[in-house]
């Protein structure tokens, strides 16, 4: 396992990311250009299945294995106001989780996917991000090795999803850290709070940004993230070293796979978005990654939600691909 110990181990390995199999994706094309449709008929399905044939090593690639896994951490943020909800819903909800009564939960089984629940040490928040940083060094390596460690080496598909009453505020301030603007920008209801609670989170993220001046984006990561948005980018990490193509969920986990692309342009290509959730900012930060989404369905539940339903999707686009017949095998006329 490479050393995430510390950022200068973070910094090796992104330095070092492997990238697509070439012989794969070439493969897949010419497969593409063969199959009993007209071509491009089907669209951005088939530049889905070609993306994630060059992924897998494989030009006829199946997807049988995906996994949801979803990180819940508590902020210390929350004690500024900043939520609708108390910090413990979020380890009702993680006990949710684990019992099935969760969203997250019906949509992974509907698509066939593993899903496995992480709770990061919820007795004990991140620091409230408005005096420092959120997390020292060392929480913020044992969270990007919780991400790291949780990935299931089998998987041929991940998807990351959240839980943690106060994230949406860590979020926004990323997010301006990383691309600028005004903090109102970028802060979003979350939970739903009302005019007020949206004025006072704002004011909240432009506190945090002063109190945590680094611009470096792993830092950003470590000052104004949380555990579980640091072990999604350690997991998403992860994914890449393995040759895992991941679906993003919404605005939270968009925002902590955002700290590695700005760390190093071309971290997420092993990466689509599911989703534009309906939290405002989100699609202002898919735009600068220049990630189209495949689904925009105005949800906003986190979880992981969004790039689960998406699973179907790249399910399709992928059995379409590696299992419609050839002209030549179906015995009809190309035209």
């Amino acid at each position: 396992m490479p050393d995430i110990k510390n950022t200068a181990g973070l910094r090796d390995i992104l330095a070092n990311l492997p990238v697509q199999n070439a012989k794969a994706k070439t493969g897949a094309v010419t497969r593409n250009s063969q199959l009993t449709k007209p071509p491009a008929a089907l669209g951005r399905l088939e530049d889905l299945a070609i993306w994630y044939a060059g992924w897998r090593g494989d030009p006829r690639p199946g997807l049988e294995n995906p996994q949801v896994i979803v990180f819940a951490g508590n902020h210390g943020v929350t004690a500024q106001g900043v939520s609708a909800f108390p910090a413990e819903v979020t380890a009702q909800m993680v006990a949710n989780f684990q019992g099935g009564g969760a969203a997250i939960n019906q949509l992974a089984q509907t698509f066939g996917a593993k899903m496995d629940v992480h709770a990061l040490q919820l007795d004990t928040p991140t620091r409230d991000f408005t005096t420092g940083p959120a997390l020292s060094q060392d929480e913020f390596s044992a969270a990007l090795n919780a991400g790291w460690n949780a990935v299931d080496a089998g998987a041929d598909l991940l998807v990351t999803g959240e839980m943690g009453i106060g994230n949406t505020t860590s979020a926004a301030a990323i997010s301006a850290a990383l691309f600028g603007g005004q903090a109102s920008d970028w802060t979003g209801r979350g939970t739903g709070v009302d005019d007020a609670g949206l004025a006072l989170k704002a004011q909240v993220v432009t506190a945090g940004l002063a109190a945590n001046p680094d611009r470096d984006p792993l830092e950003i990561l470590r000052c104004l993230g949380g555990r579980e948005l640091v072990a999604m980018a350690g997991a998403i990490l992860r994914a890449r070293v393995a040759h895992i193509p991941v679906i993003l969920d919404g605005f939270i986990c968009t925002a902590a796979a955002a700290t590695l692309e700005c760390a190093q342009a071309g971290a997420l290509d092993h990466c689509v978005a599911g989703h534009v959730s309906a939290e405002a900012a989100h699609g202002r930060l898919l735009e600068q990654l220049n990630k189209d989404p495949l689904l925009s369905l105005g949800m906003r539940l986190g979880e992981g939600s969004g790039a689960a339903l998406a699973i179907g999707i790249l399910k399709g686009a992928v059995a379409c691909h590696s299992n419609m017949a050839s002209f030549a095998e179906a015995g009809v006329s190309e035209g």
